[in-house]
């Protein structure tokens, strides 16, 4: 029998690699005519260089960057040689080049909401700027592309952090220089000055959010309550949003409808201020993941598929990731099982097993403390060995 182990990230608990070995154990991979076959998942947030970068056996360095809140944290940079990236995933990078060097750049590991206890979330004080740092050391590594995967930010900064480390300057109405500019700066911001320090390859952020960065489907509107914005402060950040795009886009001669485009509210706006600065171009996550990773063959050859994450519900269903990946599965006439730590209001589908790993009553911080061994009971209690 051959399992199929895809798990994400079951988040604030443990790591997509560390779910797998998991179900691996559980299982016991190798004995009793168990064959099985870990690949961890990324939505492009937490894991996204190590999971990439491992599954093309590629390099990770440390690197030191400012965190989100200025204080320093180290981040990972992973390079992978273009030739060790399956041909499905260079087509949809655009990226057909043999013998290249590809930077893979995760912005949870710098700028990210996990890296901050929640009393220190506010995307007023919070900057993409060690993203940024790790754009420009692949950069100085002279790798030929950039692949960005943007999820799990704790930013709402547009970028203007990020684009700060590559090189802009940024000036106040009284002819200042900002330093490390936040949004709480943005009413003192009268213009950009610079350029980005030197010609970067070519940047690809991967992203499955389609928000633009204004507006009622907007950046600020969606994402702000998650990384600590308060409903008052809705209107605040919605107007200097709308002010820096405008000051981005007469500093780099790009249209205004740049903010209007699907996906330019990713990751605080990131997305829109490497757009418009770097003529970054956006790629569908999860499709380009599980290009990455070989997935569909994968799928192909498992008889039994088992996946999960920290929550499970019908927004997950409408979503990328585990569901997108059961829904492959089932396509395909396979027998599928999915283990969260919470499962909330999930339809019934055929040939779709939902389990929840954690007993109704238990404390949030004990399930996730015991996540590792709870997974391994609920594996092993399904697949039971004989």
């Amino acid at each position: 029998m051959r399992y199929l182990a895809a798990f994400d990230k079951f988040k604030g608990s443990i790591s997509a690699n560390r779910a797998c070995e998991v179900a691996v154990a559980a299982l016991g991979g190798g004995t009793a005519g168990r064959i099985v076959d870990a690949c961890p998942l990324t939505d492009g947030g937490e894991g996204f260089a190590r999971i990439l970068t491992g599954a093309a056996g590629g390099s990770l360095s440390a690197i030191q960057v400012a965190g989100p809140r200025g204080a320093t944290v180290t981040a990972s940079l992973g390079i992978v040689h273009s030739e060790k990236i399956p041909s499905a995933a260079r087509l949809r990078m655009g990226f057909a080049q043999e013998g290249a060097r590809v930077g893979v750049v995760e912005m949870a590991a710098a700028s990210g909401l996990e890296l901050l206890s929640p009393g220190a979330r506010d995307p007023f004080y919070t900057t993409s700027q060690g993203t940024g740092e790790l754009v420009e050391a692949a950069a100085r590594q002279g790798v030929d592309a950039i692949l960005l995967g943007v999820g799990g930010s704790a930013t709402h900064d547009l970028g203007l952090g990020a684009l700060g480390a590559l090189g802009l300057a940024y000036v106040s109405d009284s002819g200042n220089a900002i330093e490390r500019i936040v949004p709480a700066d943005w009413p003192w911001l009268a213009r950009i000055a610079g350029r980005l320090v030197s010609p970067l390859p070519p940047i690809f952020i991967a992203c499955d959010v389609a928000n633009p960065l204004l507006g009622p489907t907007g950046a600020a509107a969606v994402y702000g309550p998650q990384k600590g914005l308060r409903h008052g402060d809705y209107a605040r950040i919605e107007r200097g949003s709308a002010k820096v795009s405008r000051l981005l886009c007469r500093h780099f001669e790009r249209p205004e409808s740049l903010a209007r485009e699907p996906g330019a509210g990713a990751a605080g706006g990131i997305a829109f201020g490497l757009m418009a600065a770097a003529g970054a171009r956006l790629l569908p996550g999860f499709d380009l993941v599980a290009a990455w990773l070989d997935l569909d063959a994968r799928l192909a050859a498992a008889d039994v598929v088992l996946t999960g994450e920290g929550r499970f519900d019908e927004s997950s269903l409408s979503g990328k990731g585990p569901a997108t990946l059961a829904r492959r599965a089932l396509a395909l006439g396979k027998t599928v099982h999915v283990f969260a730590g919470q499962v909330v209001n999930v339809t019934q589908i055929p040939g779709l097993s939902v389990h929840e790993i954690s007993p109704r009553g238990m404390p949030i911080d004990e399930a996730l403390a015991g996540a590792p061994s709870l997974l391994e009971a609920a594996i092993r209690a399904s697949f039971p060995r004989q």
